[in-house]
This record gives C-alpha cells, sequence and structure tokens, in this order.
C-alpha cells in the first residue's frame, strides 16, 4: 500500500487547550510512519485570547470583566473548521477522527455532518452525546457524580453567563486550586509537570460549545466504526460515565458496535505514553 493509501489521523483537541495537548501523539505517530495531524479549533492555539489582566501581575478584578472575542464562536464553527481539514487529508486517502474530552462533541458534530469522509471516530477519554442532547446535560447524571470537575471551576473568573466564555486563571497562585486541578487533570504529575500543564492551556472557552446539540445520529454518525479508549483513572470525566456513553451508543446502533479500548491514565494523559499510541498505530495500519 502507498504512503498515499494510509490513513490519516485528525486530533481535536478538548476544552481550554490547543494541538499542543497532541503534539507528543503526532510526533510519536509520525516517527512510526503514521500519518497525523492535530487541529486548533476557532479561537485556539494561534488564534487564542489572552486577556492583559492574565499576565502578570494579574489584576484579577479586571480578569472577571475583560471582554473576549471567543463569546461569539459557536459549535459550527468547529465543525467547519474540522471538516475542511477532513476533506483535505482524505484527498490523500482514508481519515480516522479522534477528540479528546470536549473534542467529542466536535468529532459527533462532524460525523453527523461528513459520515461518508470518514472511516472510523475515537473518542478519547470524550464526551459522546447520544441519549441526553448536548454535554452539560450530562454533569447531573448519576455516572457523573463522583467528577472532580469543580475543582477546577474553582479557578474560574467572572461570570460565564456575562463574558459569554467560561474563563479560569490557570495562573492562579492558590496552591489549594493547583492541587485541585492537578487531582482532577493530572493524578500524579510531579511538580513540574503539572506547571508545563497548566502553561499549555488557554484561558477561554466558549460558553456556547457544551450547550450545543452535539448528539450522534444513528444514520449518519452511527454508521461510522467506532472506537472508545477509556482513562481509566480519569476524575474529570469517571469511568461509569465513559461506560454510559459507551453503552448508549451500542444501544442506539446495535449492528455498529464501540470497539473499546482502556488505558490506566489520568484525564489529560499525556497522550504520547505508550500504550495510547499502541492503540492508535494498530487502528492506524490497514
Amino acid at each position: 500500500m502507498t504512503r498515499e493509501a494510509q490513513p490519516t489521523l485528525v486530533f481535536i483537541h478538548g476544552t481550554h487547550s490547543s494541538s499542543y495537548l497532541a503534539s507528543g501523539l503526532i510526533t510519536e505517530l509520525t516517527l512510526r510512519g503514521h500519518r497525523a495531524v492535530a487541529v486548533d479549533l476557532p479561537g485556539h492555539g494561534d488564534e487564542a485570547f489572552y486577556p492583559r489582566a492574565y499576565q502578570a501581575p494579574q489584576d484579577l478584578q479586571a480578569l472577571a470583566t475583560e471582554p473576549s472575542p471567543l463569546a461569539k464562536l459557536t459549535i459550527d464553527d468547529y465543525v467547519e473548521r474540522v471538516v475542511d481539514v477532513v476533506r483535505s487529508a482524505r484527498r490523500h486517502g482514508p481519515v480516522i477522527l479522534a477528540g479528546a474530552s470536549q473534542g467529542g462533541v466536535v468529532v459527533s458534530r462532524v460525523g453527523n455532518a461528513i459520515p461518508d469522509l470518514l472511516d472510523r471516530v475515537i473518542y478519547t477519554a470524550a464526551y459522546c452525546c447520544v441519549d441526553l442532547p448536548n454535554l452539560s446535560a450530562y454533569l447531573s447524571t448519576e455516572e457523573n457524580a463522583d467528577s472532580l470537575l469543580p475543582k477546577v471551576t474553582a479557578a474560574m473568573a467572572g461570570d460565564p453567563a456575562v463574558l459569554g466564555v467560561a474563563r479560569l486563571n490557570w495562573r492562579t497562585a492558590d496552591p489549594a486550586i493547583i492541587d485541585g486541578i492537578r487531582e482532577c487533570l493530572a493524578g500524579d504529575f510531579t511538580d513540574e509537570a503539572m506547571t508545563r500543564l497548566l502553561n499549555t492551556f488557554q484561558p477561554d472557552e466558549p460558553v456556547s460549545i457544551p450547550m450545543a446539540d452535539a448528539r450522534g445520529e444513528a444514520h449518519t454518525w452511527g454508521r461510522i466504526p467506532r472506537t472508545y479508549i477509556r482513562f481509566t483513572q480519569d476524575r474529570l470525566i469517571p469511568p461509569a460515565l465513559q461506560d454510559r456513553f459507551i453503552a448508549e451508543a451500542d444501544r442506539l446502533t446495535p449492528d455498529n458496535p464501540t470497539d473499546v479500548r482502556s488505558v490506566a491514565a489520568p484525564h489529560v494523559g499525556p497522550f504520547d505514553r505508550p500504550e495510547l499510541v499502541d492503540i492508535l498505530v494498530e487502528l492506524l495500519t490497514p
């Protein structure tokens, strides 16, 4: 098989993040001879907005009120960006679309929009809405009861309903908040690794994304082979909620059951950990 016919992995980052989240993963896959690209969603990566008040010395009062250009972004903007990348990649062969965390809602919406251009969708500890309409609806489910998300939102600056974005102060100096973020997202990350992680995040994320309808539709998304990679040490999306996503998807499409894998990792991976890379290499190998 020629290189042009090999699958391309298109990876979508999660909330408050960027393609940098998957940079180590993309490097590992490339070194093993696979085609892979990570997408920056609109308002992320090179398009990120950092309020002046976010810089040191921080002005916490101004940080709570400074307007954000990301407030105008919608799920349709995210989907359009990814569809463009998928169409470009598809010219060179099959495409596998993967998403992490909130990136899962984009995977589902893209799957609804262009199912014939996708050879597989992969959820890496990601939201996969089926029975309930959106990400936010799953936050109040029984399976999410053990989520430590409030330890992350303790870093919230300002009122999301007013700002139009969820603004998190990842540069907080409060050790209790930093430890809470570590517990929720990063498990046993060292202090040095935690500092590096915090500096990869960006403060703003549109509030419209978790509220957007992101249900996978049986006649479109449901036709695409799918894999769910469970992160068994995840404290943001508990394994019980990950299992609910899998069960709901399988009930919707009983003739297209989910390929389920598990990795002993916290929510943020890291995504270049060898066991995760090995799974993706297997899925990318024709």
